[in-house]
């Protein structure tokens, strides 16, 4: 593990699925997650953790896959887990 690194300045984009009474519409319907903002993997996940917890479901991280860490497409646990090791390298 002390070998795998994060770069949290790689290039990443917040995205949101539409919701319908605060849950996802589903892909099969034809919805697809839009942009919410363009940045850095570190301010993508810093709106992230601004956004309530309870609509974290909704939201998702695009970026380039890193390692086993960081996948192309990161759900609101994976966000969260990143976040976690953000603050605990910033320490």
């Amino acid at each position: 593990m002390s070998d795998t690194r994060v770069d949290f300045r790689a290039p990443a984009t917040l995205r949101k699925w539409p919701s319908v009474n605060k849950e996802r519409v589903s892909a099969a319907l034809g919805a697809r997650p839009y942009m919410i903002i363009e940045g850095t993997l570190e301010e993508c996940i810093q709106k992230f953790m601004l956004l309530p917890k309870s609509q974290h479901h909704l939201y998702e991280i695009h970026t380039a896959p890193q390692s086993d860490l960081v996948s192309a497409v990161l759900a609101a646990d994976h966000v969260m887990e990143l976040s976690r090791l953000r603050d605990l390298l910033a320490k």
